[in-house]
């Protein structure tokens, strides 16, 4: 097996194009184990972990952009107050060794169903932002990037180089459902998040479909049936029925870690507690801001 390991960005790109079926490897905490298991023999590996930009982020017009190779435990230090709903993901990604290496870069590469970041990726309606040397950057936003169980919307001579997203306007919640609350794979995951300065809700699921999705019924019932400008607390019958349309949109299957009747009741479960918790962050929100 080749390895590669590029100084610069740009020589990335290179070696990318020149080897199509390189396989990148940042953390390397789910691509080592596939090879230690000899589940995965990559023609060569691809070492990004001296191309520097990948570990920064900036902010600019409003929108972050966070570098493929920032790992969780920064996204969680750095990055919480504006990114709530992945930075609690984040603290669910197996231990501190983990978090300290993994990245959300990663995460999407590997374009598991079962991955942490997706469903906060996908409520905060972020945009992967992907890079090849023949055509430049392009985005994609992250719910046309999932196309499979572990295939993604990536050329073969394409990298990820990073995701932009508008820091949170509204709560963010995540929750996710293993044998503990993390070191584990979720059975299922969902997130939400409210966009009060768009009057929008959004939302997102893993472990529950061959791809990690929106619930956009769900999103809709939501944000027309919310009171945004009041105080009411959110009704028990609506949070109910967001719940009811989050399990719609689901598509699980039975495997070792759960029955697919168990991921819908549980997705449910997880919507209908997630929207009332970010519902009434909202409400006392407003009511901080007009006690000032």
């Amino acid at each position: 097996m080749e390895f590669l390991r590029p100084a610069t960005w740009e020589d990335a790109l290179a070696a990318k194009a020149a080897h199509p079926g390189a396989l990148p490897i940042q953390g390397g905490t789910d691509v080592m184990v596939e090879i230690n298991f000899d589940a995965r023999r990559p023609e060569a590996l691809l070492d990004l972990t001296r191309v520097g930009e990948l570990a920064a982020w900036d902010e600019d017009g409003g929108t972050l952009r966070v570098g493929a190779g920032v790992p969780y435990a920064r996204l969680i230090r750095e990055l919480g107050d504006r990114l709530p709903g992945l930075a609690q993901a984040s603290r669910t990604v197996g231990s501190p060794q983990i978090r300290n290496r993994g990245t959300v870069g990663g995460n999407l590469g590997a374009a598991s169903p079962a991955g942490d970041a997706h469903p906060p990726l996908l409520a905060g309606g972020a945009v992967i932002e992907v890079e090849s040397a023949a055509r430049g950057v392009r985005p994609v936003p992250a719910e046309e990037f999932y196309l499979g169980v572990k295939r993604s919307a990536l050329e073969p001579d394409e990298l990820i180089r990073a995701f932009r997203v508008r820091p949170a306007s509204g709560p963010q919640y995540f929750s996710k459902v293993g044998t503990r609350n993390a070191m584990v794979i979720a059975v299922c995951s969902f997130a939400v998040a409210l966009h009060p300065d768009e009057r929008r809700v959004g939302t997102g699921f893993g472990s529950a479909a061959a791809t990690p999705r929106r619930a956009r019924e769900a999103e809709e019932f939501a944000a027309a049936g919310l009171d945004w400008d009041g105080r009411g607390p959110l009704r028990e019958s609506a949070a109910r029925a967001f719940g009811e349309l989050v399990a719609r949109a689901a598509a699980p299957i039975d495997d070792v870690r759960g029955t697919a009747d168990y991921r819908r009741h549980a997705l449910a479960v997880m919507a209908r507690r997630t929207l009332t918790w970010a519902w009434n962050d909202h409400r006392a929100g407003i009511e901080g801001r007009e006690a000032s």
